[in-house]
């Protein structure tokens, strides 16, 4: 079964983040981990900003929808 075919997990990994324990961990791997985090951040923003994009070029080639 290809990874796109099974059914998407239920739940956040962001909450599941969230919950985490940090004390374990050292200054640097808290580095390593809040650069990980903004990296990710920057990957969403730009995805959402990717669709906003694009929905608005449909909206403005086919009109607003009214759903």
């Amino acid at each position: 079964m290809d990874e796109d075919d099974r059914p998407r997990l239920k739940g956040d990994t962001a909450s599941l983040l969230a919950k985490e324990d940090l004390s374990p961990y050292s200054q640097d791997e808290l580095n390593e981990r809040i650069a990980l985090l903004q990296a990710e951040i920057e990957r969403v923003k730009a995805h959402r900003d990717k669709a906003a994009a694009h929905r608005n070029a449909a909206e403005a080639l086919f009109g607003k929808s009214t759903a």
